[in-house]
C-alpha cells in the first residue's frame, strides 16, 4: 500500500469487529508511532495501550459525545504527552497521534481519534468537568505526569471504508511566487 492510497483511503472507523489485534501488531504500530517527529528530538510523547473490556467501557463514558465509541473498541490507544519533556507536548502528540492512525491503516486496522485534552466531560455543563479529570477519577491508569490529548481507539473494522469523493480543494491553498 503507497502512503497516497492510505492517505487517500482512511476514514474514521466507529464501529470494530470482535477480533483483537495481535500483541505483536500493536507493538509495532506503536514502534511505528514513536518515529514520529517531536520538538528539538525530546520524544515527549508516551503511550497508554487498553485491551480490558471493563476499562474500554468505563473510557467510552469519559465524554457525553464523541467516546461511545470506545465502548466497541477491542483497543484503545492513549496519547499523552510528558509536559515537563517539552512545552510543545500537545503539537508532538498530535503528530505522534497522526503517524499512528497512518500505521493502522497500513496494517489493514481502522482506528477513530478520541479528543481528551479542553473536552468537557459534559458537552451541556461545564460544571461537570473535563474528560480529562473524569477519566483520572473513573481510570486511574494515567501515570503521574503524563497528559492525555487523545485516545485512538483500533481495531478491525466491521465495515470496509469507503475512500471520499476527490474534492476540489483548491480555495485552501495559497501559492506565493
Amino acid at each position: 500500500m503507497t502512503l497516497n492510497e492510505i492517505l487517500v483511503g482512511r476514514r474514521s472507523c466507529r464501529r470494530f469487529t470482535a477480533e483483537v489485534p495481535s500483541r505483536e501488531v500493536i507493538e509495532t504500530l506503536i514502534a511505528e508511532a514513536l518515529t514520529a517527529p517531536s520538538s528539538k528530538n525530546t520524544r515527549s510523547t508516551r503511550y497508554v495501550v487498553v485491551t480490558d473490556p471493563a476499562k474500554l467501557e468505563i473510557m467510552s463514558r469519559m465524554r457525553d459525545y464523541g467516546s461511545a465509541l470506545l465502548s466497541g473498541a477491542p483497543v484503545a490507544i492513549v496519547v499523552c504527552g510528558d509536559a515537563q519533556a517539552s512545552d510543545l507536548w500537545e503539537v508532538n502528540c498530535s503528530i505522534s497521534a497522526t503517524i499512528l492512525q497512518l500505521a493502522v491503516e497500513e496494517h489493514g486496522l481502522g482506528s477513530c481519534w478520541v479528543h481528551v485534552k479542553d473536552r468537557p466531560h459534559l458537552k451541556d455543563d461545564p460544571s461537570a468537568g473535563s474528560a480529562e479529570e473524569w477519566l483520572s477519577e473513573n481510570l486511574p491508569i494515567i501515570p503521574a505526569g503524563w497528559r492525555p490529548l487523545c485516545v485512538v481507539a483500533v481495531g478491525y473494522p466491521e465495515v470496509p471504508a469507503k475512500p471520499h469523493a476527490p474534492k476540489d480543494d483548491s480555495d485552501k491553498v495559497l501559492w506565493v511566487e
